[in-house]
């Protein structure tokens, strides 16, 4: 036995259902964390430890005509010894689809507590590093840079 099923569509109906999907179509997604967001992560990363600003060194260009590659340059300013070290360090943004862009993870062997690397950016923004050091205690800096041409585009 056939089924013969037939779509009975006039032209108001096939107009109503073309603006419909333009309208979904052009609706805009959410293509960065909201500042909840990016809270959010922070307290999963570390708790509710105070941060200090200060210690933590970002390098990034003032301009970046294109946002899916940028370099980016963190180094914060410790000994490296056994006594005095930095455990981690976590780039965060507060645009980007996910707030946390890295986290990197050192001892007192690194020697260096740096990291260069080209990350992603959804737009102008300011990026944020903290560093948590052996005591628990946690520093951050943060660098601002204008993108003209943004990655993490969700259309």
């Amino acid at each position: 036995m056939t089924h013969n099923t037939r779509l009975d569509l006039n032209r108001r109906d096939l107009l109503a259902l073309g603006t419909g999907t333009v309208l979904i179509a052009a609706s805009p997604l959410s293509s960065h964390a909201e500042q909840a967001d990016l809270d959010q992560a922070r307290r999963e990363l570390f708790g509710m430890r105070p941060v200090t600003e200060g210690r933590v060194t970002i390098k990034l260009p003032p301009i970046a005509e294109n946002g899916y590659s940028v370099p980016l340059s963190v180094e914060v300013d410790s000994p490296m010894t056994k006594e005095d070290f930095v455990k981690r360090v976590a780039i965060l943004s507060p645009r980007n689809p996910l707030p946390l862009i890295s986290q990197f993870y050192f001892s007192p062997g690194s020697g260096r507590a740096k990291v260069d690397a080209r990350i992603r950016m959804s737009g102008t923004q300011s990026i944020q590093a903290i560093a948590e050091m052996n005591d628990g205690s946690l520093w951050s800096g943060s660098r601002e840079t204008v993108v003209t041409l943004a990655a993490c585009v969700v259309l």
